[in-house]
């Protein structure tokens, strides 16, 4: 969090402005919502517990980047995050997921963030003790004491040197091997510890809950003896499964469980999509289909009002976590959900549906681009790809026209456009299409491919 201390609430909206095209009012409520939680971290006095998040509901069609918002978002604020959909959920009493298991995730999230920060902290201490392993196996150390390089190197006479000295400079010289990655193809055996398969499944009789039951797994698997497995690998792959066991060592994983429960409870994001499945429409009786849906927004209520949820990892307080809700609201309205939920999602952003200036924005300006993944995925087998300006105006109006006359289904819809338009090049290479070829995407050749796209009204083929 503390480098998040001199990120603004301008510049969060410029880093989302990389990848998301428009939707300014959305874009900038998040960023305030991600700024006053550093700022509440920042308040030193007893007030700082009753400063809860001001939870956002966002209403758009699909397609119009609600999703990568709260996404980008997490990733600019280095936060746990999970996406959830709330038509998952089901009442407690139904057959279905239980809404705490949410939470659940955000903390598993939380765990491999920390997890991984920790791996990087202990990086270059778990190399040496990999290295000396993987010496080991190459060239087993002699038993005896060891080298202890007394005369220097150039005084090394090979003839008068004891076993220990001649291992300890075969050791040197393969370790420098290791390091210049000359070894990497070279295979060797090594033991792999196996995780024991553990089904503990029906124990309890549908009393225990998932966390409960995670729980008990953990202490049956930690009282099984550990086996290994002899498997032969390259250095290569051999070095990432030891530095992995090596750095788990490493590390107090006590520390990794309390620090992700913090980092979970401060800057959690859960963003609960399709949250317009779970609203009454207000049209017909109960029952059928809709017979659970209020009941779910009960459950859901408590979670997002602030309470305590047993995790295997520990009990973690939901009240200062970010709730991201969002929904189409095409058959409901926000106002179709129970007064106490609307009211824990004080705020209510619309996103626009996006316009033909829009796609072709989207197409030339996020850093991931459709236009320059699909440049990527050419250059990879050095082929050069490319699009007049003109060419990527054709396709973002056609991708329009399309959305316009068949459904919205927003940016999405590019991606249908891009296939078609595209993949008689991707077949072609590189068997007819050879490397250092260059494609040129002109409009005519847009209008041409696209037409019968355009043409046809039964898209159900090319509808995502």
């Amino acid at each position: 969090m503390d480098n998040l201390k001199h990120l603004t609430p301008k510049q969060i909206v410029a880093e989302l402005d990389k990848y998301i095209i428009g939707q300014h009012d959305a874009k900038r409520n998040v960023a305030i919502a991600l700024r006053n939680r550093i700022r509440r971290l920042m308040v030193k006095s007893d007030l700082q517990k009753d400063i809860v998040p001001n939870n956002i509901l966002m209403i758009g069609s699909t397609g119009v980047g609600k999703t990568e918002i709260a996404r980008r978002l997490a990733k600019i604020a280095n936060a746990p995050f999970t996406k959830v959909e709330a038509s998952k959920f089901t009442e407690v009493g139904y057959v279905g997921r239980d809404v705490e298991s949410m939470v659940r995730d955000l903390v598993e999230q939380s765990v491999n963030l920390v997890k991984s920060t920790k791996n990087e902290e202990v990086k270059e201490k778990a190399t040496i003790i990999v290295e000396d392993l993987i010496l080991d196996i190459l060239i087993p150390p002699v038993k005896g004491q060891s080298f202890s390089g007394a005369g220097s190197q150039g005084s090394f006479n090979p003839d008068n040197a004891s076993e220990q000295e001649l291992n300890e400079k075969t050791r040197e010289k393969f370790r420098d091997k290791l390091k210049n990655g000359e070894l990497e193809d070279r295979k060797i055996e090594i033991n792999v510890k196996q995780s024991s398969p553990l089904g503990v499944g029906m124990i309890g009789n549908g009393m225990m809950d998932d966390a409960s039951m995670a729980g008990l797994q953990d202490m049956i698997s930690g009282m099984m003896p550990k086996k290994t497995k002899k498997r032969k690998l390259t250095i290569a792959e051999a070095r990432k499964v030891l530095m992995e066991e090596e750095a788990s060592k490493l590390i107090d994983f006590d520390e990794v469980k309390e620090e992700a429960i913090r980092l979970a409870e401060n800057n959690g994001i859960i963003f609960i999509d399709e949250i317009d499945k779970i609203a009454k429409s207000g049209k017909g009786g109960g029952g059928g289909p809709d017979v659970s849906r209020e009941g779910v927004q009960r459950d859901l209520l408590p979670i997002v009002e602030g309470s305590s949820v047993n995790t295997k990892y520990g009990i973690i307080n939901t009240d200062h976590i970010l709730f991201i809700a969002a929904g189409a609201f095409h058959v409901s309205k926000p106002s179709d959900l129970i007064p106490e939920l609307q009211g824990r999602f004080p705020i209510r952003v619309e996103l626009s549906s996006l316009t033909e200036e829009d796609f072709y924005k989207i197409l030339r300006e996020p850093k991931n681009a459709l236009s320059k993944q699909y440049i990527a995925l050419f250059e990879a087998e050095e082929v050069y790809l490319e699009y007049t300006d003109d060419a990527l105006q054709e396709i973002a109006r056609l991708a329009f026209q399309i959305n316009e006359e068949v459904e919205n289904i927003g940016a999405r819809r590019l991606q249908t456009v891009m296939v078609h338009l595209l993949n008689d090049f991707l077949f072609d290479v590189p068997d007819t299409i050879q490397a250092n070829s260059k494609i040129m995407i002109t409009k005519e050749m847009v209008t041409d491919r696209l037409s019968t796209l355009v043409k046809n009204r039964d898209l159900s083929q090319y509808i995502l």
